[in-house]
């Protein structure tokens, strides 16, 4: 691959791509669940609210897993890889109320939105500029569903 992006750089920003794409996984994961599992007075329009976010995810989901492959690597795809390099965490055997899925999700979202930050400074750095690009389009998808978000539970909750 002759790209004028070394393999080292390449590598680099791979690293991070791939805790990107667990916590990407492992939030779809949750927002599906909530999704299945949402009851409550605010059932209907949450239970829509939460698909179409989980939709949102999984097209995230693919397009960081071919970033990686754009920069020559092989994606990470099961769920085992996503639990030992994912940063958020889940909730087995919980089913948290309504509003209070609301603010897991957008926590989450915070902690993913963050990280995509200080990747793409680490982008910048590796002189990887697709990747920096890709990263300032999540970073203003991940904005807006937090935004989203915090929109139900605002006066709610301290988030």
């Amino acid at each position: 691959m002759n790209t004028g992006l070394s393999q080292q750089n390449r590598s680099a920003m791979v690293k991070h791509l791939e805790i990107l794409l667990a916590n990407e996984y492992i939030l779809y994961t949750k927002t599906l669940k909530f999704h299945w599992n949402v009851e409550g007075p605010h059932f209907g329009a949450l239970h829509a609210f939460f698909q179409k976010q989980y939709e949102q995810l999984l097209t995230i989901i693919d397009d960081v897993a071919e970033r990686m492959r754009a920069l020559d690597h092989v994606s990470t795809g099961t769920l085992t890889e996503f639990l030992q390099q994912t940063t958020l965490t889940e909730l087995p055997g919980e089913n948290p109320k309504d509003l209070e899925m609301i603010a897991l999700l957008l926590h989450d979202h915070e902690v993913i939105i963050r990280q995509v930050r200080k990747d793409a400074d680490i982008a910048t750095q590796h002189q990887d500029t697709g990747t920096n690009n890709f990263l300032a389009e999540l970073l203003e998808t991940h904005e807006k569903m937090a935004w989203m978000l915090r929109a139900h539970i605002k006066g709610i909750s301290s988030n």
